[in-house]
């Protein structure tokens, strides 16, 4: 690059740096509490600067930036590959239909095969199943982690059953150890929803290492953000070849952007009822979308992952705070307990307001709102009570008791890196005044 462009970019830089600190910084110690959120996006210069850096490069599709953080965030987790897509629900949407492939031969899920999963949760995690003509089977969750009961997996697989969907509910990882004994006994997929679990470890190995797709979200509210994206990841180079078909309009072509002829056949091999030579990156091998993501988004997640060892630090800070300064009302409440063998990077803080208690979700909600405390439901509640869901085809195993008392007794409050110690403080004291009414 020539030295003139370099001082502008430079001057550019300057500019931006500047900028941050006259429109977006704030003393955090001097944050008064008008509003606490249940999750924020938190950043510095660095962010802008490689946003604008990428926007002069005006690439736009995915590039350089993209291929940095898809090999960044690999490394990071301990997994092969890496895929970036344009937001969690898609890496989902791509995990799932990659499992539909006639490349898997006898693997591939057909119309009517049976995934297990939970209703209690995000509803893109449901979405795909339903979406790919499969039939969602759905297990009860555990109190107090409020993931799937690993113990009732095993009863509920049926001749149909072909795989295991499910997420790290907040953080806190499924029971891996018994999930992966029942998978690899019955040779099931499995798919780790770890959208809401970045950083989390079970036995001292990342989440999003052990099924055989794992997917990400890096929405605002997650553990690093680009504004939009997701990533979708594997261990196994077909699936990853077959993700990016369906990322990627269904092209059989795996060339990445920009680049041409790696297979190194482009004008020589024969598909299909299609003519002998048809260009290769013209061929369709599936039924895809086009999911990519843009290169400045990449910029600001690359900025990101730098941040993300001490965004988990925080996390568990913060988590370990509140959790310290609620135990004093268990007789009330059910609180937060990660899984055994587990080291959560938790995304909120669960409170289950037990049904003997004098007070109703509802009333701690409502004084928590109307102090400016931001709260949140445990997303979808039971899903099957959801208007969306009223005429599609799943089956429930046993009862959805505990994923009843959480869609009425369960709500959660932030513990995202941004929340500094005077807004903790403010919430422990917050807590304090209403249970002095009780």
């Amino acid at each position: 690059m020539k030295k003139s462009v370099l001082r502008i970019k430079k001057r550019i830089f300057d500019n931006v740096k500047e900028f941050y600190g006259a429109y977006h910084q704030i003393d955090s110690a001097k944050k008064n509490t008008g509003h606490i959120p249940y999750a924020s996006r938190v950043f510095d210069e660095n962010e802008l600067i490689a946003l604008v850096d990428s926007s002069l490069d005006f690439w736009l599709t995915a590039g350089r930036y993209a291929d940095k953080f898809e090999k960044g965030l690999a490394s990071f987790l301990g997994i092969k590959y890496c895929l970036l897509t344009n937001s969690g629900s898609s890496a989902n949407l791509l995990a799932v239909s990659a499992l539909t492939s006639s490349l898997l031969k006898s693997r591939q899920l057909k119309p009517g095969d049976e995934v297990i999963t939970t209703a209690c949760g995000f509803p893109t995690t449901l979405n795909p199943i339903l979406q790919n003509n499969l039939v969602p089977v759905f297990v009860d969750v555990e109190l107090g982690t409020y993931d799937i009961q690993v113990e009732k997996i095993e009863k509920a697989i049926t001749k149909r059953t072909k795989g295991i969907f499910v997420a790290h509910t907040l953080g806190n990882p499924v029971d891996i150890n018994g999930l992966s004994k029942i998978v690899k006994k019955y040779n099931l997929w499995w798919i780790e929803d770890n959208c809401d679990s970045l950083g989390s470890k079970y036995k001292g190995r990342f989440t999003g290492t052990f099924g055989d797709i794992s997917t990400c979200s890096f929405y605002p509210a997650h553990h690093i953000t680009m504004g939009e994206g997701g990533a979708v990841l594997t261990d196994n180079p077909l699936l990853r070849r077959i993700i990016m078909s369906f990322r990627d309009w269904g092209r059989a072509c795996y060339c990445d952007t920009g680049k041409d002829n790696t297979c190194g056949k482009r004008f020589s091999q024969k598909f299909g009822n299609l003519p002998y030579g048809y260009d290769h990156k013209y061929v369709y091998s599936h039924i895809g979308y086009n999911l990519k993501v843009t290169d400045m988004q990449a910029a600001i997640g690359c900025a990101q992952l730098k941040k993300l060892p001490g965004f988990i630090d925080a996390r568990k800070r913060n988590f370990c705070f509140l959790k310290k300064h609620f135990k004093k009302y268990e007789d009330y409440l059910i609180l937060p307990v990660p899984t055994e063998g587990s080291d959560p990077s938790w995304f909120g803080f669960p409170i289950l307001v037990r049904e003997s208690a004098p007070f109703t979700r509802n009333d701690l909600v409502n004084y928590l709102e109307q102090n400016k405390i931001a709260t949140r439901m445990l997303f979808g509640g039971n899903l099957t009570k959801q208007p969306a869901y009223k005429n599609v085809k799943y089956r429930i195993f046993e009862d959805l008791r505990n994923t009843d008392l959480v869609m009425n007794n369960l709500f959660w409050i932030g513990v995202y890196p941004g929340l500094n110690r005077y807004m903790l403080t403010y919430i422990k004291n917050t807590i304090k005044g209403f249970f002095k009414k009780i």
